[in-house]
């Protein structure tokens, strides 16, 4: 009997604006996009709109509007997750998932799955008891979230662009946390 290979440790924090850390976001973006994944962006992304984007990102979540959330192995950036929490003032209960990433070489080994339930864990604590995501009809992480609880709330057809072109439908998801 065979036993699949451990996962070498990693650990979950929160990512601030570093020129390393910024610079591994990039990558990962970049790589993610190149590789046809729904990200909002389309290939070729340039280096400069990522760095851009998560700049922005990372601005934010000093400001408290999100949480930049990164998996780490010894130095090297392999996943993210984004929770956001900058809503109007009758949302207040709920966050959404946003930029679940993971790279390629490191997928299926239970990196996403604890980001997402870091994010989950933080939305608790911040008194959300509401998350929402969103996923490509094609090639999206349905599956991985279905696992972990989430609802299919429908789908709303030719959403976004591919990376590499052509349209794609969005699925809703939505899942309540317990009171923390």
């Amino acid at each position: 009997m065979t036993h699949p290979a451990p996962v070498p440790p990693f650990q979950i924090r929160a990512l601030n604006a570093d020129p390393d850390t910024l610079n591994q976001l990039c990558t990962l973006i970049i790589q993610t996009v190149a590789n046809g994944e729904s990200v909002s962006f389309m290939h070729p992304l340039a280096p400069a709109d990522a760095e851009a984007f998560w700049a922005g990102s990372l601005a934010a979540a000093h400001r408290g509007e999100r949480v930049v959330l990164g998996a780490w192995q010894a130095e090297q950036l392999i996943g993210t997750v984004t929770l956001l929490l900058d809503f109007p003032p009758n949302q207040p209960h709920r966050a959404e998932i946003a930029k679940m990433m993971t790279r390629l070489g490191h997928r299926g080994k239970g990196i996403a799955t604890a980001l997402l339930r870091e994010a989950e864990g933080l939305a608790g604590q911040r008194g959300r008891t509401l998350l929402v995501l969103d996923t490509a009809t094609d090639g999206g992480a349905a599956g991985l979230y279905e696992k972990l609880g989430y609802t299919l709330a429908g789908e709303i057809p030719d959403f976004a662009l591919k990376p590499h072109g052509g349209l794609t439908g969005t699925l809703l998801y939505w899942k309540r946390l317990e009171q923390v």
